[in-house]
Order: structure tokens, then sequence, then C-alpha cells
């Protein structure tokens, strides 16, 4: 029987190179996102492989998270894998001059937006004593650097909560893991920075990680025999060493 993943954040980056992962191998996808026209295409490249359906929300929405997740068809109500990819970073500032907006986004997104969608999940899991739940954290959730202050603490509140899980849903057989990247030449950095210019340079003069590399890493981790779980994978490109030492050709 074909298993059902979600993803959220499946647009772009990350969430969008583990969809076409797993759609190489024969599992049905519900692909999750803000923006619908996105979501269309990346349906329309997807369903040469395997069926999709889409789900258009906000996971900082706690209502339209569970709406959606609820108005899912009968033959996708049944979620076998969970990807929490969904996830931000909004500027690079010292505390003393952070942006409370670029705060509550980053908590609303990577804490309590991962939050929402797994409460929304986890009970048919537990239910059927079986399921695998995968978030994507990040090098930030092991190493705080210099100006990543609140963002570090959202992905150390990643690595928490995965632990957490962990141990809440051991008794059901449900497998938890973090996935953890460096440096990944995703939207993300845009984001960051709010424009390209400065994103741009953030990728010069080494090769960093590729979308695709944590896409590998993830279907690695669910294609496991049922005994063995990938519990917490650190990943950094070749050139990076720490959140701060990276090797650059000049």
């Amino acid at each position: 029987m074909k298993r059902t993943a979600l993803i959220t954040g499946a647009t772009s980056g990350i969430g969008r190179a583990t969809a076409h992962e797993l759609a190489k191998h024969n599992i049905k996808l519900i692909i999750c996102g803000r923006r619908q026209e996105r979501l269309n295409t990346v349906k329309e490249a997807l369903e040469k492989r395997t069926e999709v359906h889409i789900l258009n929300f906000d996971v900082r929405d706690k209502n339209a998270v569970v709406s959606a997740i609820e108005s899912l068809p009968d033959d996708f109500k049944k979620i076998d894998i969970l990807i929490n990819n969904a996830g931000n970073a909004h500027g690079l500032d010292p505390i003393q001059e952070g942006s409370l907006d670029d705060w509550d986004a980053m908590i609303d997104i990577n804490v309590k937006g991962l939050l929402y969608v797994s409460k929304a999940v986890i009970p048919q899991m537990t239910e059927r004593e079986s399921g695998h739940i995968i978030n994507i954290g990040s090098s930030a959730g092991k190493e705080v650097y210099p100006k990543g202050n609140v963002y570090c603490a959202s992905k150390h509140a990643v690595v928490a909560v995965t632990e957490g899980m962990r141990m809440d849903l051991n008794p059901y057989g449900i497998k938890v893991a973090a996935i953890n990247p460096g440096l990944v030449e995703t939207e993300f950095s845009q984001v960051r920075f709010k424009g390209e210019t400065l994103a741009d340079n953030v990728y010069k003069g080494y090769k960093a990680l590729q979308p695709e590399d944590i896409a590998d890493v993830i279907y690695f981790a669910i294609s496991r025999p049922k005994h063995v779980n990938i519990a917490d994978v650190l990943m950094f490109c070749t050139a990076q060493a720490s959140s701060t030492i990276v090797k650059k050709e000049i």
C-alpha cells in the first residue's frame, strides 16, 4: 500500500525538492504552502509520477491549519509521513536592533507553525500506532552565532520539540527525527536579507548544500527498516566547518 506524506513549505527550496524526491519513490503527496500559483505549478510537475493533493494555508494560522487538514479527501486522510519544513529567517541584527515583527515571524512560523501542523496530524498516528515525523531544523539549532539570536532560539526550540516528541510518541512506535542543515542555496537568504543583492553574496566562493541534498537524506531516513530511526542529522557542505567558519575561494 502506498504511503502518504504531508510536506509544509513545499513551494520552493527543500520542501519542493523533497516532494520531487518522494514522488520518484511512488509516495502520495500532500503539498502545503501559502502561494497557490506555485502549489499548482509543483502539483502539475509531480502528477506525472504520483497522486498529489494541494493544501493552501499559512502555518501561522492555527484555525486554517486545522480546517485544511480536516478537509483532506478520504484517499489522502491517512498521513504516514509528516515533514515539517516550513520555516524562515528574518534579518540578521544584533539583539538590541532586532525588529519585533521579524521576531514574531520567526517564532510564529518556525515554532508555533510546526506545533500547529503536528497537533493536527499526530492524533491519527497515535491511533494507528504508526507514523514518521521529520522536522527540518538547522545548524543554528545546534550552535548560536553572532546576530543570530532569535532565529537560533527558534531552531533550538525545533530541536527541543523534536526530542520531546520522540519521547512522548515512543509508546506508539512513531519515528521522530530532526534534519539540521547548514548553508543551503535556496530563497532563504533572499527572505532573510529582504532582497537579492546581499543574499547573492551568501553563496559566493564555495559550493553550498543544494535542496536536493537535503531531500536525499530525508528519503534515506524514511526508507529505513521499521526498527531503524535516523533520529538527528547535522549536515554541512564540505566548505562549512561551523556556523562561522566557511572556506571561500577568493
